[in-house]
């Protein structure tokens, strides 16, 4: 007869409550047709990698959208916009390659054409397909409209760095800069400009993108001084980063929605103010094909063909819309203040 053996007891006498394994209850043998039965079945199960499907335990990566980007898409300003920008470039690039006539071409026994298949949009007091120049006349829109804009964003950055990052006196002499050039209307000052050197669309372009550039500077200064006191610009700061890198780094990309907003009107104030100064002769050069310069032309047949000068005048007219409601489709989706839910009280 076998006596059990004695409970294990701690260091003070006292049964101890630690369990012991029990040899009894071993676990079987895994042979190799259990080990790969399990396998087989773990192969089965979806998103589990094995032997039969060696790639199911990686994840597909999904294309991620950001979700401004989501927003503009459904905004309808930003399609009606987008799709006319579009057409503008599209247009101005295929004059470069196919115009139906020749926009310089004048035939006297065309003159007054009504439009038709033939000619899709008529013909003008000397004879010249509509149509045709007004594709040309596609390329000074959109090289004014460029040229602007790349002039205004120099400005505006210039001046808004030294009226946020700079010391006090030179904030506060910048500050008053601004606001006496922000009083000169931008025709005023591409008239002032035309008559010292002469009318061209190079001094269209200096003087809306100067003046505009005056406007986006003092917009984007508040906006540079906020972003600034930032952490991650002080953090940068501390790291020993100069303020040229902390700007390129860290501000202007903080910044960027308020200057593509400002970019934006600034190009449908470049081409309105091209077409104004071409319409009283200080925009583009005699013979060069605009929509303004082609107003100025046709006015005087209002009353008796109103169709020709209805094309040049819609083209204008829709150009300008369409960048305008470009830069506010860009504001609301980018702006926060603007995409925040609001607020229900009680």
């Amino acid at each position: 007869m076998t006596t059990p053996a004695p409970a294990p007891r701690d260091s003070s006498g006292n049964p101890s409550t630690q369990q012991q394994p029990d040899s009894t209850r071993a676990d079987p043998p895994r042979t190799d047709s259990t080990r790969h039965a399990s396998t087989r079945h773990a192969s089965t199960r979806p998103g589990t990698a094995g032997p039969d499907n060696p790639r199911a335990g990686f994840a597909r990566p999904r294309a991620h959208r950001p979700r401004w980007f989501v927003a503009f898409l459904r905004h309808p300003s930003a399609l009606f916009g987008t799709a006319v920008v579009l057409l503008l470039l599209l247009s101005a690039g295929l004059s470069f390659i196919w115009t139906p006539y020749d926009p310089q071409r004048a035939n006297p026994y065309d003159q007054w054409l009504s439009p038709s298949f033939t000619h899709l949009l008529g013909t003008d007091n000397i004879g010249r397909d509509i149509f045709s120049v007004l594709l040309v006349g596609a390329r000074v829109t959109v090289g004014v409209a460029l040229g602007s804009a790349v002039v205004a964003a120099i400005v505006g950055i210039a001046l808004a760095a030294l009226g946020a990052l700079t010391a006090r006196w030179v904030r506060e002499g910048v500050a008053v800069l601004v606001d006496v050039l922000i009083a000169f209307p931008t025709l005023l000052i591409a008239m002032m400009l035309a008559s010292a050197f002469g009318g061209s669309l190079l001094v269209v372009v200096l003087a809306v993108g100067f003046s505009f550039g005056v406007n986006i500077g003092r917009v984007s200064r508040p906006e540079l001084r906020r972003v600034r006191r930032a952490d991650f610009v002080l953090a940068g700061r501390a790291a020993g980063r100069g303020p040229v890198r902390n700007l390129t780094t860290h501000l202007l990309p903080n910044v960027a929605p308020v200057f593509i907003v400002q970019l934006s009107w600034a190009m449908a104030v470049a081409i309105l103010a091209e077409a104004g100064l071409s319409y009283l002769g200080y925009g583009a050069p005699s013979g060069t094909p605009s929509w303004g310069r082609m107003l100025a032309e046709l006015q005087s047949y209002i009353g008796i063909h109103p169709w020709s000068v209805l094309w040049p005048g819609l083209a204008i007219t829709l150009t300008v819309l369409a960048f305008n409601l470009l830069g506010d489709a860009i504001r609301d989706v980018t702006d926060p203040r603007l995409t925040r839910a609001p607020v229900v009280t009680a």
